[in-house]
């Protein structure tokens, strides 16, 4: 009798053990599955299939946009343009997934009461199956926070928000491309900048680093030409301005003052802009006119100032080139006092003697970011501090003299190069000091052995 009761009790174990396990199982296949979700969609397209755009403004001027075989859009009306790529995806990607805030009507007949007859906007998507699904936009709700919307072919009315309607209530000059240049950055080769009444050229050597090459081969600021180059990319139009603006503005380039032109270089070919300048009693107006796109705009105060720039803004105020690269060898001479650092691994040494770290990295340091004051084509005497320093894991020897000027000035010259550099005493005395201030490593306490 005590047998059965184990074996049922047994039994009862194992059924209540399976449940557990079988509803545990259940409640963690529920929370791997996504909820579901019951948001009532206003339309729900796929991107993909999008062939076209038209979007008729009750009161403004419609404007119809078409994508080519490559996926590319370009709007067709009220004239042909590029378009810009990112905010027709804005639309497109909203079309996907546009959903209702509330279903006000179940089958709406009045659409003149809630300004859907004529429509505020009405966005015709033509499939690339052709057919066409075409959402209508209407008027703001009592409350202003939503608006009006329905599908041509669909009874219910909806409301949604009012940023939805700011997706799609775009015209020709919102969707246009407002790029005065479409080089590429990444592959741009030559920079040519006639400004200030000079005439400078950079080629590029690698992903960031530049080359003056005219008036006269120079060591650029590869980071200052990589900035000019970012300002011409992100170059915009100004298209807020009224057509009675616009006009304006492309009589006043006649006698406007011209600050800049800038030719751009990619495998694409060569792009120019011009930038003028108007100056105002409250203020300085920029335009600028671009080889890639008619007309005349208004462009930002920061492209103006980009562009105004003469050849010694462009170039490399540091004496050394080897920047964030460790060196490998560095020889000073300072007068009589001469010091041959080589460095193995993480250590740096002299006559076999290894060096302080702290005070050889000062050096370094100083070296790396020893700045000019300003260029100078003349004024070098007899050298008094000489410095070579070998870096690129010995494929770069940079070699500096540097020479006593005026005014308690110094001249430095690089090795091979004609150009000239100006250095502040003060700075020249720090790198002096720096220098005498490097020692050997301390010698580490031997060990006490117990007895």
């Amino acid at each position: 009798m005590k047998l059965s009761r184990l074996l049922i009790a047994l039994a009862v174990l194992v059924g209540l053990a399976a449940a557990l396990w079988y509803s545990n199982k259940k409640e963690d296949e529920k929370a791997a599955k996504p909820p579901e979700d019951k948001t009532t969609k206003i339309t729900a397209l796929n991107e993909g299939t999008i062939a076209s755009i038209e979007i008729k403004k009750r009161g403004g001027e419609d404007t119809v946009l078409a994508k080519n075989d490559s996926g590319v859009w370009s709007i067709t009306a009220p004239k042909p343009l590029p378009a810009d790529q990112s905010s027709v995806a804005s639309i497109t990607t909203a079309a996907s997934n546009l959903a209702a805030d509330r279903t006000i009507d179940d089958n709406v007949t009045d659409l003149a009461s809630y300004g859907l007859a004529p429509a505020a906007d009405e966005v015709i998507f033509k499939l690339k199956d052709g057919k066409t699904k075409t959402l209508l936009i209407g008027d703001s709700n009592p409350t202003g926070n939503d608006v009006y919307a329905k599908v041509s072919d669909d009874p219910h009315l909806y409301t949604m928000g009012s940023s939805s309607k700011t997706t799609f209530d775009k015209e020709s000059k919102d969707l246009r491309d407002k790029r005065l240049l479409t080089f590429d950055q990444e592959k741009a080769t030559r920079v040519e900048l006639n400004a200030k009444k000079e005439s400078i050229e950079f080629g590029r050597i690698n992903q960031t680093d530049w080359q003056i090459l005219k008036p006269k081969p120079l060591r650029a600021d590869g980071f200052a030409v990589e900035e000019l180059v970012r300002k011409l990319k992100e170059a915009n139009m100004d298209t807020s301005l009224s057509p009675e603006d616009a006009k304006k503005a492309a009589a006043t380039w006649a006698t406007a003052t011209p600050v800049a032109t800038v030719k751009v270089t990619d495998p694409g070919g060569t792009q120019t802009i011009e930038i003028r300048k108007v100056k105002t009693k409250d203020a300085e107006d920029y335009y600028a006119k671009s080889s890639a796109v008619e007309g005349v705009y208004k462009v930002s105060k920061d492209l103006g100032i980009a562009v105004d720039k003469g050849l010694d803004d462009f170039r490399n105020k540091k004496v050394f080139d080897f920047g964030f690269s460790d060196p490998t060898s560095i020889e000073f001479k300072d007068g009589t006092r001469s010091a041959m650092y080589q460095k193995s691994g993480d250590k740096w040494t002299l006559n076999g003697k290894t060096m302080d770290s702290t005070t050889i990295q000062a050096l370094v340091d100083k070296l790396r970011d020893l700045p000019a004051t300003k260029f100078v084509d003349t004024g070098f005497g007899v050298a008094q501090v000489q410095i070579a320093v070998v870096s690129n894991d010995g494929k770069r020897t940079e070699r500096v003299s540097i020479a006593p000027g005026t005014d308690g000035k110094f001249v430095a010259r690089r090795e091979g190069e004609a150009a000239m550099y100006e250095l502040d005493g003060n700075t020249v005395a720090e790198l002096r000091g720096v220098a005498a201030d490097v020692k050997e490593e301390a010698s580490k306490p031997a060990d006490k052995k117990k007895k």
